[in-house]
């Protein structure tokens, strides 16, 4: 088994995908650990020697910041904030985010920054590699003061409250506390606050979506080219002169990759009547090109979150000071996701309509795409559910980042919603692998009536390694299973041209 050691090194998404991928383990580094005990030592004497009021440690919390707490009571009042704060709702976070967020809190608090005890910091190091996973919900993060209510879960089973998932269970954490011979955790002064404030739960959620939306920009340029040859279409909008003069990065990118993955196509040279294809064909450069650049921003935005201190106060024990800002506020991340969710939906779109131009009885396809239609309704009904989560994905494309509604008395009077950007970013993910599969499941299906010419030898080995799950439809059977098994075929990793 892997190990991966948390230091100060730059994290970049596809480490983070790999560790998950390959269930590696966590191990703090001397460095981390150096780092965590010199700030709870400051932290620790700077209590003990000061009679000022430091946000969050020594006084309340939000709207009660004016509102100091004695020395005796600060444990008390961390332990009340994480039970107040688990006031999540909706649907239970999928596993492998929890499992994502788990890394993130864990690399943040370990830049030594952040004043939580190493113990605190290991048991979270424990819970990654045992695959004890908190139960979290969706839904009660406002993307601003950190994601609280989410973080609340996250950090309940520290003290042996909530719940967990453990070998496909569901089980209180108590009880796997007991099973392992551990001690619930002791809260000292701003560990709630530093394991509550914090944007891991949105950043979570954005990371699985750059990593995923990565992997299906490339596997729509590949769909693209098959549905491309299915129908017979031309290859002059891909040329390199032409996208040279409009010259976006993604646009290049995206036409270089439809040539090469068509290069040698016995449909694509031979001649054509038609001057012109449709709109979905011929803008493939210039469509899949946007989201490729949208997907590269956010990227390198996520990327600058995931190496961040994102709680508050913040502590620097090198300069004597603490300071209450705003780091946790998910601004930075809450647009560039509500970007990446139009990006994907346009990427799914768009395919949609190539969907349609297979079945609409075309370039010399079958109505439908079976040879004797109207006995058979063969693949009409696919581009039906294609477009039901196209349209679901339009909806979820408005910005959540454009409202703020105004909490803790006022005291926290703008928010960013990020949270909400983040989850239905991750809806819109999955509704663009659904609509790429059914794209791929037509495709394949139409490129079987070109016969006995073929298309390139790379679009041919995708194809029989697809034929090897979904068959070859004659005549009408129950489509949703194929549907599914096309989906599964594109989580995985798109074949490389090379």
């Amino acid at each position: 088994m892997k190990t991966h050691s948390i230091t100060s090194r730059h994290l970049s998404l596809e480490d983070i995908r790999d560790i998950i991928r390959s269930n590696s383990r966590l191990e703090l580094s001397k460095e981390a650990r150096k780092k965590i005990s010199e700030c709870r030592d400051y932290l620790d004497k700077k209590i003990k020697e000061s009679d000022v009021p430091l946000y969050g440690i020594t006084t309340g919390f939000g709207a009660l910041c004016n509102i100091s707490i004695d020395k005796e009571s600060l444990s008390e009042l961390q332990k009340n904030l994480v039970r107040s704060h688990a006031c999540g709702a909706g649907e239970r976070v999928p596993s492998e985010i929890v499992k994502i967020i788990l890394l993130l809190k864990i690399q943040s608090l370990s830049y030594g920054h952040s004043g939580v005890q190493l113990s605190t910091v290991e048991r979270l190091v424990d819970f990654f590699n045992n695959n004890i996973i908190p139960v979290v919900y969706e839904q009660g993060s406002l993307g601003a003061s950190g994601d609280l209510s989410p973080l609340a879960h996250l950090s309940l089973p520290l003290l042996g409250l909530g719940e967990v998932y453990y070998h496909g269970q569901i089980r209180c954490s108590s009880e796997i506390l007991e099973e392992f011979g551990w001690e619930p955790i002791e809260l000292h002064s701003k560990e709630g606050l530093a394991l509550l404030n914090g944007t891991q739960f949105m950043c979570a959620y954005g990371v699985y979506a750059v990593n995923a939306a990565k992997r299906l920009s490339q596997w729509a340029d590949v769909i693209a080219s098959m549905s491309l040859d299915s129908f017979d279409g031309r290859l002059e909008p891909f040329e390199t002169i032409v996208n040279e003069v409009r010259p976006y990065s993604g646009q290049l990118e995206t036409a270089r990759a439809v040539r090469e993955s068509l290069k040698g196509s016995e449909i694509a040279r031979q001649y054509k009547i038609h001057v012109q294809d449709p709109y979905s064909f011929r803008c493939i450069p210039q469509v899949h090109g946007a989201s490729k650049d949208t997907i590269d921003y956010v990227s390198r935005i996520m990327t600058v979150e995931i190496n961040s201190v994102t709680d508050n106060p913040t502590i620097f024990p090198e300069q004597d000071t603490i300071i209450s800002a705003g780091n946790f506020h998910g601004e930075p991340i809450a647009q560039p996701m509500d970007f990446l969710a139009i990006a994907m939906a346009e990427l799914s779109n768009i395919s949609e309509r190539r969907t349609y131009q297979l079945i609409s009885g075309d370039r010399g396809l079958p109505r439908f795409l079976v040879a004797k239609p109207g006995l058979n309704s063969g693949f009409m009904i696919p581009q039906y559910t294609a477009a039901s989560i196209v349209s679901q994905s339009k909806g979820l494309s408005m910005p959540a980042s454009v409202d703020s509604i105004p909490s803790s008395q006022g005291q926290e009077d703008h928010v960013s919603m990020g949270s909400n950007s983040a989850t239905k970013l991750y809806r819109v993910i999955k509704n663009t692998e659904r609509v790429l599969a059914i794209e791929l499941l037509n495709a394949a299906q139409a490129l079987e009536f070109r016969r006995p010419l073929k298309s390139s030898e790379f679009i041919e080995k995708i194809f029989k390694e697809f034929r090897r799950h979904v068959p070859f439809i004659s005549d009408d059977v129950v489509m949703y299973p194929y549907i599914e098994e096309a989906i599964h075929f594109i989580e995985k990793p798109c074949p490389s041209l090379s």
